[in-house]
């Protein structure tokens, strides 16, 4: 597999952290989910997250967003973004580039329907002064029955019926509709037109980058960016729905030049040592969330860091090695960067 560089020129280094600091990053640690108000989004998040809105509903919560907080360790109280910053080479591995975090993680919650929308490659992200665009994938973690999401434009539409049906109001007529079902996973690369559609809860791996061009919003007051959009879009993607590929220690999700997303089983207990997947011989930074469940994280080099459901635990690339204990229904989901 190709693997791309997001970024172009790598960043200088900056000045290493104290011994302190190094060991305190040496280890896993739990991350604050960020929540961000959305128009089309829900005011109570039960059962997934304990929390409702008494202002403007809650349409994303971001597990690994830059803005996030470190909730422990010697470093808690710290930004995510901030951890890239003073410590790239032991989150992601050595040699990696000094740009940040490469992925955000979500779980998308639309009471109403999203915009129909497009995000640019890199390419183009970056001939419009972003550092990187955004391709990515929809793990759903519930659905109704009946949900669906929109991923690329039928067969045989044309760039006119696309920009026809933008000022017409008829666009969602040339999408690709897909049925959701819980345990489905949708890779969406960038070009392609999408939309998300209530009835689900999705678990969203994407690039690190929010660009998003709205090509049409149901009536919204907000801002359209359609010329971009046109630029942006693919008459033809890769998207839609990925087949679930199943070794013998786990369930590779989807992988891409950009991310990897697997289930891993963990009985009982289960050594790190063996969440790196074929191909992985020097590990680099990984995320563990609970899409059900609850484990703990226990090594005689660090304390013990609980992952509550929902919950996500950074791995950084240089982290001793220590075993994941079940402590009742886990479901556990391992993203990590390519």
């Amino acid at each position: 597999m190709v693997k791309f560089s997001l970024f172009g020129k790598p960043a200088a280094r900056p000045k290493p952290l104290d011994g302190d600091a190094v060991f305190a990053l040496l280890s896993p640690f739990r991350i604050e989910p960020r929540f961000v108000a959305r128009v089309w989004g829900s005011r109570d998040l039960r059962p997934w997250f304990d929390r409702t809105a008494d202002g403007d509903p809650v349409g994303e919560v971001w597990l690994t967003g830059d803005e996030c907080i470190v909730a422990t360790g010697a470093h808690a109280g710290k930004t995510l973004g901030a951890l890239f910053v003073e410590a790239p080479e032991l989150l992601l591995g050595e040699g990696e580039p000094a740009c940040g975090s490469p992925l955000l993680l979500k779980v998308i919650f639309a009471r109403e329907k999203l915009s129909v929308q497009v995000h640019p490659d890199d390419a183009l992200a970056r001939k419009h002064g972003q550092p990187r665009g955004k391709n990515e994938c929809w793990y759903a973690l519930a659905a109704d029955e009946g949900a669906q999401v929109a991923a690329g434009l039928k067969p045989g539409v044309t760039l006119d019926q696309v920009r026809a049906g933008i000022h017409d109001g008829t666009l969602e007529q040339s999408l690709q509709v897909l049925d959701v079902a819980a345990g489905d996973m949708i890779y969406v690369d960038a070009g392609t037109v999408h939309a998300i559609w209530p009835g689900s809860v999705l678990l969203e791996t994407q690039q690190n980058s929010d660009i998003t061009y709205r090509m049409y919003d149901y009536g919204r007051p907000r801002e359209l960016h359609i010329e971009k959009s046109l630029e942006a879009m693919r008459l033809t993607t890769r998207a839609g729905k990925v087949v679930p590929r199943a070794l013998a220690d786990r369930t590779i999700l989807v992988e891409d030049g950009y991310f990897c997303v697997e289930r891993i089983p963990v009985e009982f207990t289960r050594s790190s040592s063996t969440l790196p997947g074929p191909g992985q011989a020097v590990p680099g930074l990984s995320y563990l969330f609970a899409a059900a469940g609850s484990a703990r994280l226990t090594s005689p080099s660090f304390s013990e860091v609980e992952l509550p459901a929902r919950g996500v635990v950074a791995v950084p690339a240089v982290s001793p090695v220590f075993a994941i204990q079940d402590l009742g229904e886990l479901d556990l989901i391992r993203i990590s960067p390519r």
